[in-house]
């Protein structure tokens, strides 16, 4: 409602015209200031319209005797300050900012300066960055002086600085670092230097209590403010922990040990400060201290934290006593949680203090104020359980499992769910539990909790958790107990937890009676008959593997009750479902062949031949679906010969114009192998459809194509090689379909008898006929199946023909030739990468492209083996990003991107070099953009998209796999570029790095998130339906939608 008021032009004139007169109440001017900071808020260019000059009504209020009048005038000065002009402002720096930092002003003026730095630094901070190579040293300077409020004001505005300025701050940032060391330990009142403090906390180890009151005692004063300083401090630290990650290494050793040695500050606020600026330093080496070997490495961030945990974990513990404060005591324990998860088993040797401290605080009542302490503190014992060898606090154990006890039977739920994610913890690590000592009450415990209708579900959900954990790692103990826990589960309301324990103590080697068999899968057998999906495929997971836990075999009844029930499932309305249906036929065909067999012919089968051919079954569906006809003719040789001319026949009634082939060949190739005793006839009877004059319909010369090629991956036919010589006359064939299946089946025949085929094949590709183009496609699929050792005996013969096609106008020609190079180039990197190298500054840019592509199959394999002969040909795949043909630009951005993944210790390095080129490669280029003209209608087509998308998809990944590499703050700069870019498909890939910076950077984040917030409202607008609006427009919109949704929620957070 405000934004529809309409604001006179006159009425802020008249607002600020009495601000400067100095008879105007400070009340009145407060007031007056506030409502100026509204109307500049919500109508900013009608304010700047309407008023007087911001600057010249506000700067004389900056000398207002009354402090309140002063601080509300910075604040409303600096929110208009990013509407007056540039050279307004310059002014205002040069002749009101500048002169107060001189060393001669008056602490009060220069304080209010300060201050109003900080403002121009929160609301027009790229307006102030020119200026602060003069500003800053006034700043570093003024925060010498012997004034705590200055002092205060200083840190906090470097703080603003650190944090709306990363650029320009960059090289202070030493000198400011070392003032936030030296005033984090600013106690006048309490003057001990370092050496004396750290002998101090050493000998107070064994003091009394009351001692240490006493000295709090002695240097306490209700007019210190010292600490505000040094709180100031500790958040200017963090600031530049939470922004600089690569300065990591220099923090870990300047700033760490400072801040560990004010883990006992005597003022609560302060310490908790401290710790949370260590724990940030944590986090942070977390995220960028790199993984694996690299992590090790002798003065890496890693190492060097790790080295400091004696004194972090010596430190904080010494804080950690009951009579602490909530606060005191949960901030402590969040801290050695984080230390937990990035170093895990660091708290090996401190286990007895620990659980000391642990229990003591589990030992106190549980109430509406210690309720978020108890579940911090259980959740750091899950941490610890989870992470230590349990050798290391076995025996301190009997300390902490009562209070663990207690806190299970607490009435509030998130106490007693932590609690018993503690003890999953604890069984986990404990496994095998022999001892009765606390299994015995923890068992009682979550059988009443089961039993009981009102649990909470979490609780609930936990309980059965620990069920299983029982059984898997305390199997003898908890066999003694009658097995009431079960009758619990499945005559509880909620199906979906007794489904997965179940399933996991099933899926376990705990040896479990025929009985308990039984009657589990009964019970699932009776879930899968309730209507609705809900739950169904954890219920299979579940049936699928009690049914291989019968020790004798699934018993007779069972086949005879779950196939009709399976039947219902045989469906494409929903293809998960359909692959465990599937997937538990087999595994009754192959464990009760005799009692399934019948069953499956008579009812199931015939369907299975229309799911066969249905396009729609692919991947898990697909590989399930074969599995079951291997499974089928295993159980019964005989109905093979049935079986082929079944799936041939339903493909051939279908009449689909979508049905598949491929899929259907697959299924054959299968029944192959179950029954290789039909593989002879099989080949006879489809080679008939592949003989010159066959007059058989091309849907059936497809599939005889493919089935032969399917079945000729695993079988020598090398006795049927009439069969190859049909495949190859059929390279010239009218049809693109019989061409790709031709070709299909010559490489996958090749690929059988390696020996003997691949010269004729071989052969093909070197010929200059129309059929040299197929005979590539079919080596390609030769290559890519063949076994690397076999490889290596015939890279040689192939790699000049297919050097010689790498020039090749044809798009797809290329393709199959790069994947041939790359394939051959991993049988033997040392004789093959130095050749690809050289042809990466070959005169032709089809070459370069074919050969950098080519190079991208390298990087899939994931061994070091010959990483050292790789990364030369990074730099060089580096410089082809510049390279003045878009094709080559496009590949060798996919090449980096592949580089990235799945080797990215061979990017690492290279940052400096590859970031400037991705950035310049994010630009849009008009010049890329050409007009299609389509009959009455024009088309813009954007050449340069492509490349593009390539370039986010790779600075995606190296977000994911070198985020210590890079400038954060430069990187999000682009990003925020692209969800500007009019394609959806960037816009969709930079709310995924939204997501993945508002994890490793949020603080960064954080501050731009003013400058997105416009992009992000952009991308949830509604498409505009027109008369020509498609389905496929909305469609995309919708999904934009989504995709803002997932990164505004990821931002939320």
């Amino acid at each position: 409602q405000l934004q529809n008021v309409r604001v006179p032009r006159s009425s802020t004139g008249q607002v600020s015209d009495g601000l400067p007169q100095t008879s105007t109440p400070p009340e009145t001017i407060i007031e007056t200031l506030n409502t100026l900071s509204v109307l500049v808020t919500r109508f900013p260019q009608l304010t700047i319209r309407a008023g007087n000059d911001p600057v010249s009504v506000f700067v004389p209020l900056l000398d207002h005797s009354r402090p309140a009048v002063r601080k509300r005038a910075i604040i409303t000065l600096a929110q208009f300050l990013p509407l007056v002009s540039s050279d307004r402002f310059n002014t205002l720096i040069k002749a009101n900012v500048l002169p107060a930092l001189a060393s001669s002003v008056k602490v009060e003026r220069q304080q209010t300066i300060v201050q109003l730095i900080g403002g121009m630094a929160r609301y027009s901070s790229q307006s102030l960055a020119p200026a602060l190579p003069d500003v800053v040293p006034g700043i570093l300077t003024a925060v010498k002086r012997d004034d705590s409020d200055l002092r205060e004001g200083c840190l906090q505005t470097l703080e603003t600085l650190v944090m709306r300025c990363p650029s320009e701050i960059a090289s202070y940032l030493p000198q400011i670092t070392t003032v936030a060391s030296d005033l984090v330990k600013y106690d006048p009142n309490y003057a001990v230097d370092d050496d004396e403090e750290d002998e101090k906390m050493d000998d107070e180890e064994d003091e009394d209590e009351d001692d240490d009151d006493e000295i709090a005692e002695d240097y306490s004063d209700d007019e210190d403010t010292s600490y505000k300083v040094r709180r100031s401090s500790t958040k200017l630290l963090a600031a530049i922990i939470g922004t600089r990650p690569e300065l990591l290494s220099s923090l870990l050793t300047k700033v760490s040990p400072v801040l560990i040695s004010r883990f006992g500050d005597r003022e609560e606020s302060v310490r908790l400060e401290v710790w949370a600026a260590f724990s940030l330093l944590v986090k942070q080496t977390g995220v960028y201290s790199g993984s694996g070997v690299q992590m090790e490495v002798e003065n890496s961030p890693y190492a060097t934290l790790k080295s400091q945990v004696p004194a972090v974990a010596k430190a904080l513990l010494k804080q950690l006593q009951p009579k602490s404060s909530t606060a005191v005591l949960q901030g402590g324990f969040s801290l050695l949680q984080t230390l937990l998860q990035v170093i895990p088993g660091s708290l090996a040797g401190y286990s007895d203090s620990v659980f000391s401290i642990s229990a003591a605080v589990l030992s106190s009542s549980s109430n509406t104020s210690t309720a978020a302490l108890h579940v911090a503190v259980l959740s750091f014992l899950v941490s610890y359980f989870s992470t230590h060898p349990v050798s290391s606090y076995q025996s301190s154990l009997p300390k902490i499992t009562p209070k663990l006890q207690q806190a299970a039977t607490q009435r509030h739920p998130r106490i007693t769910t932590e609690a018993l994610r503690a003890f999953s913890a604890l069984l986990s690590a404990s496994k095998p539990v022999t001892s009765d000592e606390w299994i015995g009450p923890l068992y009682d415990e979550v059988v009443a909790r089961l039993k009981n209708n009102e649990t909470d579900l979490e609780v609930r959900q936990r309980a059965e958790d620990v069920v299983a954990d029982l059984w898997i790692c305390a199997p003898d103990v908890t066999k003694t107990k009658g097995g009431a826990e079960w009758d619990a589960l499945m005559k509880a309301g909620r199906t979906e937890g007794a489904v997965q324990t179940i399933g996991r103590v099933a899926d376990s080697d705990v040896e479990m009676e025929e009985s308990w068999t039984s009657a589990c899968t009964e019970w699932t057998m009776g879930l899968l008959k309730k209507p609705g999906k809900a739950g169904k495929s954890n219920t299979f997971s579940c049936l699928e593997v009690l049914l291989k836990k019968y020790p004798n075999g699934i018993p007779n009844q069972i086949p005879n009750e779950l196939v009709p029930q399976l039947q219902s499932f045989l469906s494409l309305n929903d293809l998960p479902l359909l692959t465990h249906a599937l997937a538990t036929l087999s595994i009754l065909l192959t464990l009760a062949p005799k009692e399934t067999f019948p069953l499956v012919e008579s009812t199931v089968l015939p369907t299975t031949y229309q799911l066969a051919f249905s396009p729609l079954v692919s991947g898990a569906c697909l590989d399930a679906l074969t599995d079951f006809f291997c499974a089928l003719v295993t159980a019964d040789h005989e109905i093979s010969t049935h079986v082929v001319p079944g799936l041939r026949f339903a493909l051939e009634k279908s009449g689909a114009p979508d049905a598949s082939p491929a899929n259907v060949a697959k299924c054959i190739a299968a029944v192959v192998k179950g029954s290789p005793d039909v593989a002879a006839g099989t080949i006879a009877e489809f080679a008939k459809s592949v003989k010159p004059g066959a007059k058989a319909k091309e849907l059936n010369v497809v599939l005889s194509l493919l089935a032969l090629g399917e079945i000729g991956k695993t079988i020598d036919m090398e006795q049927q090689s009439a069969v190859f010589d049909n495949a190859l006359s059929l390279f010239s064939a009218d049809t693109e379909a019989v061409r790709s299946a031709a070709a299909f089946a010559a490489g996958n025949i090749t690929v059988g008898n390696i020996h003997h085929f691949f010269p004729l094949l071989l052969t093909q590709v070197q010929t200059k006929s129309d059929k040299r183009i197929v005979a590539v496609q079919a080596m390609k699929e030769a290559v890519a199946n063949c076994p690397r050792g076999q490889l290596s005996n015939v890279a040689g013969s192939l790699w000049g023909p297919l050097f010689e096609m790498a020039d090749s106008s044809e798009d797809t020609t290329r393709q199959a030739t790069a994947a041939c190079l790359g394939q051959l180039t991993t049988a033997n990197p040392p004789q093959y990468l130095p050749q690809l190298q050289t042809r990466l500054s070959d005169p032709s840019p089809l070459v370069r492209a074919t050969v950098a592509a080519a190079i991208r199959y390298t990087f899939a394999d994931s061994s070091q083996a010959y990483d050292n002969l790789l990364a030369p040909l990074v730099i060089q795949v580096l410089e082809l990003v510049k390279d003045s043909d878009l094709t080559v630009r496009r590949i060798s951005l996919t090449t980096i991107n592949a580089a990235a993944r799945n080797k990215p210790q061979l990017i690492r390095d290279q940052t400096s070099t590859l970031m400037p080129l991705l950035y310049g490669e994010t630009k849009f280029k008009p010049e890329l953009v050409r007009i299609v003209e389509m009959g009455p209608w024009k088309h813009k087509v954007d050449d340069g998209l492509e490349a593009r998308k390539t370039t986010y998809e790779t600075l995606y990944t190296i977000l994911d796999t070198c985020v210590d590499k890079i400038d954060i703050h430069e990187f999000m700069e682009y990003v925020r570029l692209g969800l500007k870019d009019d394609a959806n498909e960037i816009k969709v890939l930079c709310h995924m790095m939204l997501v993945r910076l508002a994890q490793v950077a949020p603080t960064a984040v954080s501050l731009r998130l003013d400058d997105m917030a416009p992009d992000l409202a952009t991308g949830m607008k509604s498409h505009n339906v027109e008369k020509n609006t498609v389905k496929q427009d909305i469609e995309r919109t919708v999904e934009l939608q989504r995709s803002t949704l997932r990164a505004i929620a990821a931002l939320s957070k």
